[in-house]
């Protein structure tokens, strides 16, 4: 798959909150880096991020616009809550190898009632 289309599968499965399917675009030994938060490593840990995060919150991923260059796939999103972000996917063989999210922590946490850390 080209990179715009593994973005694309990426938000079916995370507005599904279906895990299993958005460890399945990674890479085994990925990187997924929220800057708002450390990296987080390998598939199986991806996996269980997303675990834990969509037990924390309703998370919904509205795209604004897609880009595509080369190797990356890159996405603005906002979410009905009125968040917004930015997403950047390097794609590799059809999985992703990195991704680099930025976003408001605190508006997020805010937003969904969560203590603040």
């Amino acid at each position: 798959m080209k990179p715009v289309e593994v973005l694309k599968a990426f938000v079916d499965a995370f507005n599904e909150a279906d895990v299993d399917a958005l460890a399945n675009l990674y890479d085994d030994s990925a990187v997924n880096h929220q800057v708002a938060n450390e990296p987080v490593v390998g598939k199986t840990a991806i996996r269980a991020m997303f675990e834990r995060e969509f037990a924390t919150a309703e998370m919904v991923c509205i795209v604004e616009n897609i880009y595509e260059d080369g190797q990356w796939a890159i996405m603005e999103w906002r979410d009905p809550l009125g968040l917004r972000g930015c997403g950047f996917f390097q794609v590799v063989n059809g999985k992703i190898v990195l991704q680099r999210g930025y976003w408001d922590k605190l508006s997020f946490f805010k937003q969904h009632n969560l203590p603040v850390e």
